[in-house]
């Protein structure tokens, strides 16, 4: 045995802020000494912070851990080893430096010296819970003192240790005492550990929150949660590498990979980068335009669907490394002077062989290649080939034929997974191409990096009334570790959700809102970007609420006694007692010589109970200072302040000492009992009563009142404070309420509620500082409870809907319901008329105890079917029922709609309309009857009939849209008819009418008319010889079109004069000989059985009338004095004169049987003064007889007259 001894001790460090320090010993020893770690003397707890100090031992070597050093960890650190031989220390001093380095320039610092300022944060955030899309604030009140009005300190948030920036997505406001971070719109990368950071002239200070992002919902149900920081690395002229992190969720299906989307820069065009789904959590995005910026973005699917995308990543330039850094750099000083030079043209060189070609990544999606430029590369700008070859042959075939790549690496797709292959690089330019570099040595296609292992041993601790600490064991071997996800699910549930939706790489990680009182098991995943790994072992189940730890220190350390050699100490409890219940305290003194404090020393060595404890051994007239330590079942807590200083001198004074331990429960609105004990010094006579005072606690000393106008003499009272107490009687009755205590849990049963049972109930908690709570029991509520107490008794199945009727497929009927809760050994009766009903070949019944619903099919509905049907439940004790009626009206419509769906499916089981005969009119004005069909094979066949008789129509049925026509191309009134299709095959047929007579053939024609009028062009005006023509072209004439002419919106009535017409597919209205009265609005009406349409035309305006007239007036005419027939004799002279207008004059010709005459002896032709034409036969003969014209034409145009020649001789005649 002997006694300890610091084999290795422990050393001093320096260290910036936010690292982690551990100062470890080694200890020798016989018996084994416990080891206490101090910080400036007062003990370590781990608990009392968790996850800020981690203490280990392991074969005598001992550890203290700190994590997340800052300024308040700079101190005097003591390991003490302590045994039965004797107890010996060491010291190690650590000093925390400060990373942050404050200009002298910045605005607001006080530049005079001696000014210190105290920071404090207050109303500080607390762990924050959020959703993807929502907005969030974080805020905190900053206290500086002494304020100064041009001082402004300086804000800084942190996230994960990350200084933040203002950015779309964070902004930051300090208002000169509050400091504000608004989350303009959460993602799963903004979760995390918050930090604000308020720092002064003299020193800093920090308060830090968590923030978790929950996934928002899935716009697809069951589909994952989205992928987060998706990040752009290596980007070159036309390639960038984009990475990111799995998600946490998966929707409950595996993640069969993700797709990368692309967005130029000024664009919001978002394209895929991948057609198929790659499970590589890293891509390499190829086919670049050098110069210009992207975005990315990625989403992940599984067999539900697609996830929402990811946050964009930030703006990446497709560019040459080099280039970016010089436009990164700073451009070289001005000098001054402009030196120009000039180089001969060098000629073109073949470049040289890329270097250090090697395999950068290989996946079983693709293999990415990089290699460095030649050294031979002449002046102007190179281009690579890359070409491969299969491992064992020396076939290299050129991947990139058409275009070169421009960048030094290359990303090769399409690879066979599981062959090896061999890669290298030519080099080209307007020289030529260069030689190959050296093959790269067989690469085998597929994923290099494995899945990471599953976590070790998953370890939950307490830590607060909704939070729990979970330690794991790392994985094991794991490369290129992203972090883990936690997973924490309700013990029995079976359903597990994730705790943190951004990986952490530590393995310790608080799990915050979490359900107090509710029992938990823990999960860990690894991930890397090859996947996620197995889940870890579920850890053991451990109940939320606060971890148990030491209870804080007394305080309110005062004299109850003091004689000659002893002082009897009272203090009050402490505001924190750890989670369990006090079980003793320690006091220590130290003696004060000319203001000098000496040595603590043990006033007790075992625990006392109470409050209050009598110092023994003291010395008379000294000086002496007290400090007390609490303890439970964590151990005993840091000791309080030190008292004030006490004299150690005999009371002698005649009043007793002051009563102690007073503690205040059964708090009311109005009323609260106080306890107390009566005092250890009693004065010269016994203690015979006690006064009670009273004040606001924020009211001054001189607000003391009195609550006792006389001395009670019990160490209690129910003090009154507003107005009249309530008389709390403790429940002893237990035939009429029992009461049940179990654990942190306490029940008031009531046996039997009745009206005397009305009242206020209040239920006080020992050992705590009067925590009490009460309940007001009305007749409103007692009414209430009864009502639940008889649901209890005599208990119902609730049901999520009634019962209910539906038609099925064939006509099937389908009496259902559903109930919200039964159990597998629930039965079912089911009731017609109140008789019970079984299953067989006209009831089929079922009940699917998964989801509660119970039905019963029927295949059709008779006439005796009608009548009320009923559902009866049972469960156990639980029972309900649901009735349907069917009756009258309503059971007919039921039974009809029934048969018309049973007829209909057993139509659709052979060729069948789809969509029943119709007809359509095109804007060409053909008509179709038309009809889809389904269900059809090779030997179905279709028949067209007008009015019983077959006629040829489209019966060809190998097409894809199932569709069939009659074309009827110019219709008219003997088309009008009842036309009908039959399909027929050796499954059945099916017919299709349409009834094309009377108001259904009006309906057609006028549908048509509407189209010729929609194709009507404007109206137009023509002069002819007659006068002036107003017509309008169709695309299609029709004579069933009915058209009115208008003349100043009246109906026209045709004469002589005025004349309508069609001419092929124009439409036109004669005016001859027109006058001032035609003048007017002129219109068309094309009736088409609806509002028709109309064309119009104004015939007056100030230029147009005239011209018409005049173009009437100058024209060439015949103004008369031919005859109609003349008859005449042979071998007489004939002559005939008539008289012509026109100017210009017009041009006169005759014709016989529409041909020319040329003036000879036989025919003499004269026109005279341009007015007179005259037509002369010298001796007419039999060939003279025959039709005769004479045509006159100017520019303003013709006109002819006729007459006819008949030749006699006198021997005929006789």
């Amino acid at each position: 045995m002997h006694a300890p001894e610091f084999v290795i001790k422990p050393r001093s460090h320096t260290v910036w802020e936010k690292q982690c320090v551990r100062l470890h010993c080694t200890v020798s020893g016989w018996p084994d000494p416990r080891v206490i770690w101090y910080k400036n003397n007062v003990t370590i707890d781990p608990m009392a912070r968790p996850g800020k100090y981690k203490l280990q031992s392991s074969y005598n070597v001992h550890s203290l851990q700190i994590d997340r050093c800052d300024f308040d960890d700079t101190a005097q650190y003591r390991v003490s080893a302590m045994n039965s031989r004797g107890e010996l220390s060491t010291f190690a001093s650590v000093v925390v430096k400060s990373m942050f380095i404050k200009s002298s320039s910045q605005n607001g610092i006080v530049s005079e010296y001696g000014i210190t300022f105290e920071t404090h944060i207050v109303d500080g955030f607390g762990v924050s819970f959020g959703r993807e899309g929502e907005t969030m604030s974080l805020g905190a009140m900053v206290i500086i003192s002494p304020n100064l009005a041009r001082y402004q300190p300086e804000v800084q948030w942190y996230r994960d240790d990350v200084l933040l920036q203002p950015s779309k997505w964070c902004q930051m406001h300090w208002s000169g005492d509050k400091a504000t971070l608004t989350l303009t719109h959460l993602n799963k990368e903004d979760e995390g550990l918050y930090t604000l950071r308020i720092t002064t002239k003299t020193k800093y200070e920090t308060y830090s929150a968590y923030v978790f992002v929950r996934d928002a919902d899935a716009e697809v149900e069951g589909a994952p949660g989205a992928p987060l920081d998706v990040t752009c690395q290596d980007a070159n002229k036309d390639y960038v590498i984009v990475t990111w992190k799995q998600p946490a969720v998966d929707g409950g299906n595996s993640i069969l990979g993700y797709f990368v989307d692309r967005c130029e820069v000024g664009t919001t065009h978002w394209s895929q980068c991948n057609d198929t789904p790659i499970k590589f959590a890293r891509f390499p995005v190829t086919g670049l335009v050098e110069g210009r910026s992207y975005t990315f973005r990625v989403r992940a699917v599984n067999k539900s669907g697609m996830s929402r995308p990811s946050r964009t990543s930030e703006v990446v330039a497709a560019m040459d490394p080099a280039d970016r850094a010089r436009m990164r750099g700073t451009s070289a000083p001005w000098t001054g002077q402009i030196i120009v030079t000039e180089e001969e043209p060098a000629e073109g060189v073949v470049p040289g062989r890329p270097k250090e070609l090697e395999v950068a990544e290989a996946t079983k999606n693709y293999v990415v290649l990089s290699w460095k430029p030649p050294g031979e590369r002449g002046h102007e700008g190179i281009m690579y080939y890359v070409e491969k070859c299969v491992s064992g042959t020396d076939s290299w075939q050129r991947v990139n034929t058409e275009i070169p790549v421009k960048s030094p690496r290359y990303a090769l797709f399409d690879l066979a997974e599981g062959k090896a292959y061999r890669f290298r690089v030519r080099c080209c330019n307007s020289a030529g191409v260069g030689e190959p570099s050296e093959a790269t040595e067989a690469t085998t296609v597929g994923d290099k990096l494995d899945i990471p292992s599953a976590p070790g041993r998953v370890v939950p601790t307490r830590n607060t009334a909704t939070s729990v600490v979970v330690s794991w064991e790392a994985s094991r071997n794991a490369k290129e570790l992203v972090g883990y996800y936690i997973e924490a699910s309700i013990v029995g549930s079976k359903t597990f959700e994730p705790c943190n939706n951004k990986p952490v790489k530590t393995t310790r990680f608080i799990c915050h809102g979490l359900v107090t009182g509710e029992s938990y098991v823990f999960r860990v995943k690894a991930l890397n970007a090859a996947g996620l790994s197995e889940c870890s072992q579920e850890s053991e189940a451990i109940e939320v609420k606060a971890a148990i730890a030491s209870p804080t220190p007394p305080y309110g350390i005062s004299i109850l006694e003091c004689v000659r050699d002893s002082m009897v100490l009272a203090w009050k409890q402490p505001t924190f007692i750890g989670g369990a219940d006090i079980t003793g305290y320690f006091v220590d003194y130290r003696e004060v010589i000319n203001g000098v404090p000496g040595k603590w020393h043990e006033a007790n060595v075992k625990a006392v109970s109470d409050r209050a404890y009598r110092v023994s051994d003291l010395k008379e007239n000294r000086k002496y200072q007290f400090q007390v330590r609490a303890a439970n079942m964590a151990g005993v807590g840091i000791p309080s302040l030190p008292s004030e200083t006490f004299i150690c001198e005999e009371w002698t004074i005649a009043v007793p000492g002051p009563p102690h331990d007073l503690q205040v429960t059964e708090v009311r609105a109005n009323t609260l009992v106080l306890l107390f004990k009566p005092p250890v010094y009693q004065g010269r006579d016994p203690v015979n009563g006690f006064y009670i005072d009273i004040k606001e606690a924020d009211a001054e000393e001189e607000a003391w009142r009195g609550v006792n106008e006389k001395a009670i003499s019990t160490n209690y009272m129910k003090v009154r404070t507003l107005s009249t107490p309530i008389n709390y009687k403790e429940i002893t009755d237990e035939t009429r309420i029992t009461v049940a205590t179990s654990g942190e849990k306490s029940k008031a049963i009531f046996n039997m509620p009745a009206e005397d049972d009305i009242g206020i109930y209040s239920c006080a908690v020992t050992h705590t500082n009067g925590e009490s709570s009460s309940y007001t029991l009305s007749a409103e509520e007692l009414r209430k409870l009864l009502e639940i107490s008889h649901d209890h008794k005599f208990p119902i199945i609730p049901l999520k809907t009634e019962l209910a009727v539906e038609l099925q497929e064939k006509g099937r009927v389908r009496f259902w319901l559903q109930a919200e809760k039964i159990s597998a050994n629930g039965k079912i009766q089911y009731v017609f008329n109140d008789n019970t009903l079984s299953q067989g070949e006209k009831y089929k019944m079922n009940f699917n105890k998964d989801t509660g619903v119970i039905e019963m099919i029927m295949e059709s509905l008779l006439q005796e079917d009608e009548g009320t049907f009923t559902f009866q439940l049972q469960d156990g004790k639980a029972t309900n029922q649901s009735s349907l009626v069917l009756i009258g009206e309503v059971f007919k419509q039921l039974q009809k709609e029934s048969e018309f769906m049973c007829k209909e499916w057993h139509r659709k089981q052979g060729p069948h309309f789809v969509e029943y005969l119709s007809y359509e009119v095109t804007p060409e004005c053909c008509v179709f009857l038309k009809c889809k069909v389904g269900n059809i094979k090779k030997e179905t066949v279709a028949l067209w009939y007008k009015d019983g008789r077959e006629v040829k129509g489209d019966g060809n049925l190998t097409f894809t849209e199932g569709v069939l026509n009659l074309e009827i191309a110019q219709i008219s009134k003997k088309d009008a008819g009842v036309y009908e299709i039959v399909m027929k095959d050796d499954r059945g047929k099916d017919t299709s009418t349409l009834n094309l007579t009377e108001q259904g053939f009006r309906d057609l024609m006028n549908e048509m008319f509407s189209h010729i009028a929609k194709s009507s062009t404007a109206l137009k005006i023509q002069s002819t010889e007659e006068g002036i023509r107003l017509y309008s072209f169709v695309s299609y004439y029709n004579e069933a079109l009915q058209v009115t002419w208008h003349h100043k919106d009246s109906a026209i009535a045709f004469t002589d004069r005025i004349k309508s017409g069609v001419v092929g597919e124009q439409l036109w209205l004669q005016i001859t000989e027109p006058t001032e009265k035609d003048k007017g609005k002129y219109a068309i009406e094309f009736h088409d059985g609806k509002g028709g349409l109309k064309r119009t035309v104004e015939l007056a305006g100030q230029a147009q009338w005239p011209n018409l007239v005049l173009l009437f007036s100058d024209r060439a005419r015949v103004a008369g004095g031919l005859p109609d027939v003349v008859t005449i004799q042979e071998l007489k002279a004939l002559n005939l004169t008539c008289n012509i207008s026109g100017d210009p004059v017009p041009e006169v010709v005759w014709l016989k049987n529409e041909r020319e005459i040329v003036s000879d002896d036989h025919y003499i032709m004269k026109f005279e003064s341009g007015k007179y034409a005259s037509f002369t036969i010298t001796t007419v003969n039999t060939t003279d007889s025959g039709k005769y014209s004479i045509l006159v034409k100017n520019k303003y145009g013709t006109e002819s007259a006729d007459f006819t020649i008949s030749v006699f001789s006198p021997d005929s005649k006789k």
